[in-house]
């Protein structure tokens, strides 16, 4: 299977997006070779005989979407993604695109009310951590039970960021 990378310029610093060719598997924050180690045991876990290839072209559309959210041009986004994890954190992942709209917040309790599980918090948090798609499956949007910033896979300079882009903090 090849996978296509491409690196992405933000105001919060580099991306990285990977695709399949249909749609996206992955962004995370970083450039490619931050990301590399932790790209190829995850590749190594969900996809089979995987070839990293660089190719901007493949994810130019997830460059524009993305600069237009920076922009405040765009508050969804409409490319194809799949989701690759065990079926708890696509559970939770799904949440967060179905119930986190542009300007709202959940903390992590509610969101393990959503999913049916209302004493998994804790785990709620793992999968939030794990979130494949940064930005675009909002986990930003995840507070602390008391409002507090907690947890941010990008850290939580990023997570402040976004929650201000998005007039959420002012």
């Amino acid at each position: 299977m090849n996978l296509y990378y491409g690196e992405i310029k933000t105001p919060i610093g580099t991306m990285l997006a990977v695709s399949d060719g249909e749609g996206l598997v992955r962004i995370d924050y970083g450039g490619f070779s931050q990301n590399e180690e932790s790209l190829i045991k995850w590749t190594k876990r969900f996809l089979e005989n995987v070839q990293l290839t660089h190719a901007e072209d493949k994810v130019s559309h997830v460059n524009k979407q993305l600069n237009e959210y920076f922009r405040k041009e765009r508050v969804e986004f409409d490319f194809e993604y799949s989701f690759y994890g065990t079926d708890f954190q696509k559970n939770v992942w799904q949440v967060l695109v179905d119930e986190l709209p542009f300007g709202k917040v959940k903390s992590y309790k509610e969101i393990a009310i959503a999913i049916g599980n209302p004493r998994a918090v804790r785990a709620v948090g793992g999968a939030v951590n794990k979130n494949p798609f940064s930005i675009v499956v909002p986990c930003h949007r995840v507070m602390g039970a008391d409002g507090k910033l907690i947890g941010y896979n990008g850290g939580l300079d990023k997570k402040e960021y976004l929650l201000k882009h998005e007039e959420i903090l002012l």
